[in-house]
C-alpha cells in the first residue's frame, strides 16, 4: 500500500495527539521541538481538538501527515507569516512566507522521501495563497535535519535564533 500524504481533518485529533506525543519522545526531541512531552501529555482533549481543527482548514495553519495503512508515520505544519508582523521569536517578518514547523518522521521511515512529500504539500498550500517562500529553523546540532532540508532546496540565511535548548539556524527555500 502506498503512503498517503494529506492535510489533517478535524476528526483526526486523537491521531494527531498520539503522533505528537510519539514525536516528543524521539531522541532528538529536546533540540527539535520547543514543546516537551510532559507538557503535551497533560493538555486536555479540547486543546488537541482545537489544534487539529485549526490545522485542518483555512489559510493560517496547515498540518500535513503521512499515513501508511493505519500507521501515522510523519507530519509537518505550515504557519503563514505576513509581512509587517512579528514572528513567534519577536523578529519582524519582511515578506509573506510560510514557516515550516513541527516536522517529524518516524525514525524507521527517515530517508524514504516522506519529508520531501510533506514539504511539497506545504509549498502547494502556500502557493495557493500567493506565497512563494518557505522558511524553517533547525538546531545547529541537528546535522541530519540540516542535510535533509538542504537536499530539499533550503539554504541557510545566516540568521540565528537563540533558544534555551541552543541556537536555531534559519533556512529558506523559494
Amino acid at each position: 500500500m502506498a503512503v498517503e500524504v494529506r492535510r489533517v481533518r478535524a476528526e483526526d485529533w486523537q491521531r494527531v495527539r498520539a503522533m505528537r506525543l510519539e514525536a516528543l519522545q524521539d531522541e532528538v526531541a529536546s533540540i527539535a521541538f520547543v514543546e516537551s512531552h510532559a507538557r503535551a501529555l497533560v493538555e486536555p482533549d479540547s486543546f488537541w481538538q482545537e489544534r487539529t481543527t485549526g490545522a485542518s482548514a483555512g489559510d493560517r495553519i496547515a498540518q500535513f501527515v503521512a499515513i501508511d495503512g493505519d500507521d501515522w508515520v510523519a507530519s509537518a505544519v505550515g504557519v503563514r507569516e505576513q509581512a509587517g508582523a512579528v514572528d513567534w521569536s519577536g523578529r519582524p517578518v519582511k515578506q509573506d512566507q510560510v514557516h515550516v514547523v513541527g516536522v517529524w518522521v518516524r525514525p524507521d521511515r527517515r530517508g524514504a522521501g516522506l519529508l520531501g512529500r510533506l514539504v511539497d504539500e506545504i509549498a502547494v498550500w502556500a502557493a495557493g495563497q500567493g506565497i512563494e517562500r518557505l522558511r524553517l529553523l533547525v538546531h545547529e546540532d541537528n546535522a541530519r535535519a540540516r542535510a535533509a532540508y538542504g537536499k530539499l532546496g533550503f539554504v541557510a540565511t545566516g540568521v540565528v535564533v537563540v533558544l534555551e535548548a541552543g541556537n536555531e539556524l534559519e533556512m529558506r527555500r523559494p
